[in-house]
């Protein structure tokens, strides 16, 4: 299976990726072009789906038992609305596409990401704001 705080440590030192700790993160997503994006993914925060849509999830840095005990939210917003994602954070043990692939997270039709961007359709630009916490 591996070990996780050895895969912690290879992710931040061998490839410089932003690791979070903490219950919460923010999160924006930028892209000057939109039309140029087919498969932008980022560790723990946004994919793009194959259905021209985008979609946020997060996967936690524990194996499947205890990400289990644990919930999490995801809101994505702009042009004073936002939308709201609640669930059972995956281990990172699950790969990306498989969590992408069952849409088990937050689902952004691109037309929506692209009003909460601004609604001029020139720039995708999305925040993506995350809270994980104990289930008692």
């Amino acid at each position: 299976m591996g070990d996780i705080s050895y895969l912690v440590t290879h992710l931040k030192d061998d490839h410089k990726v932003d690791m979070h700790s903490g219950s919460t993160f923010n999160h924006r997503y930028v892209k000057a072009n939109p039309h140029e994006v087919k498969n932008a993914t980022w560790m723990l925060t946004l994919g793009m789906a194959p259905v021209s849509a985008y979609i946020a999830f997060l996967r936690f840095m524990v194996d499947d038992n205890e990400a289990k005990s644990y919930r999490y939210s995801l809101e994505v917003g702009g042009n004073r609305r936002k939308m709201i994602w609640q669930g059972v954070p995956r281990s990172i043990r699950d790969s990306h596409r498989k969590v992408r692939d069952s849409f088990d997270g937050l689902v952004i039709q691109c037309s929506m990401a692209l009003f909460f961007s601004g609604g001029a359709w020139k720039e995708l630009k999305l925040r993506v704001t995350s809270r994980i916490w104990k289930e008692q």
